[in-house]
């Protein structure tokens, strides 16, 4: 009988109402975080019924007229999606290429080096880009590659004699500029979890290794790699589960009339039909925003799944 009220719900209750009261700072600290996401995340959300109406700024989400897929199809049919599409896969993708692997070698590197104060001033050097605002990141990539007075045209003026082309106005070069840009930027930042994670191995191993005959790359190749291999797999999971989001303030900062048709993404794409132009449709940029999401969500469980099987570790 004893047991029995033990184990029965008011008991449960009156132990979890003893524990918050022990603990009430505690839950009051995650109270705050947790208001947050449902006012700002989750309360926004409802707003995404307005892809499947035809929205009237007077008519309000709820009463605007109701049309169902028609948004999607409207975009789905338009002449800008495999443009959009395709610039928006192929920046992403070969920005997933670049951007991922050079930060993992540039931590395992910075962690072979002798020297301390020599690491720290080639770490602080290279996180310094990372916190320069787009802006200022896109006028240095203008200043730096214009074609007339700056350094690649002086370059080339020095060594050739002859005027610089105009690297910017050529659109096929656009992806090279954008993604290289962005490796000289966040390599640096993005190295710092893994450095972390390589702070943390025992260094009994290496110690084992070299009384072994180890040398400094085999110590790298089975102690250094084998140690970052989860933490770089979730980084893979994220990075693969924003394969869509490709950043739209340096993309549209970048913009100009004569890379358009290599530089137009999905998410200037939406802003300029949202916000941008002369007749703005909420409706369809909210449709494409949400088709956004659901390919970054999908691609993001099915990155999750392979990881789980192949490496064991994921995110969920």
């Amino acid at each position: 009988m004893a047991g029995n009220r033990k184990d029965s719900p008011v008991a449960g209750k009156r132990d979890l109402k003893r524990q918050i009261l022990a603990r009430w700072q505690l839950y009051l600290l995650l109270l705050l975080p947790l208001i947050y996401i449902a006012v700002f995340a989750y309360v926004p959300m409802g707003g995404l019924v307005i892809a499947f109406k035809k929205y009237n700024v007077r008519q309000g989400i709820w009463g605007s007229e109701w049309v169902g897929l028609k948004n999607f199809e409207k975009f789905f049919k338009s002449v800008k999606f495999p443009v959009v599409m395709r610039n928006t896969l192929t920046i992403s993708l070969y920005s997933l290429v670049v951007t991922f692997p050079i930060p993992i070698i540039f931590a395992l590197h910075l962690n072979a080096m002798p020297g301390r104060r020599y690491k720290k001033v080639i770490q602080t050097v290279t996180y310094i880009p990372y916190f320069i605002s787009t802006v200022v990141m896109v006028g240095l990539i203008f200043q730096v590659l214009d074609y007339r007075n700056g350094l690649w045209g002086s370059l080339f003026s020095l060594f050739t004699g002859k005027t610089a082309p105009n690297i910017l106005a050529n659109g096929k070069l656009f992806k090279h500029i954008y993604v290289w840009a962005a490796v000289w930027q966040t390599t640096g930042y993005s190295a710092i979890i893994y450095i972390a994670a390589l702070a943390g191995v025992d260094q009994s191993l290496h110690e084992a290794a070299m009384i072994d005959g180890a040398s400094r790359f085999q110590r790298l190749l089975y102690i250094d790699v084998p140690s970052i291999k989860p933490t770089a797999s979730i980084m893979l999971i994220l990075a693969v589960g924003n394969i869509m989001n490709v950043g739209y303030e340096k993309v549209l900062l970048m913009q100009n009339d004569l890379n358009l048709n290599y530089s137009e993404i999905v998410s200037t794409y939406t802003y300029k039909i949202g916000l941008a132009s002369g007749i703005t449709d909420f409706s369809l940029s909210t449709a494409i925003g949400m088709f956004n999401s659901v390919i970054n969500f999908t691609l993001l469980i099915i990155a999750n799944t392979l990881s789980k099987k192949l490496s064991g570790s994921g995110i969920f």
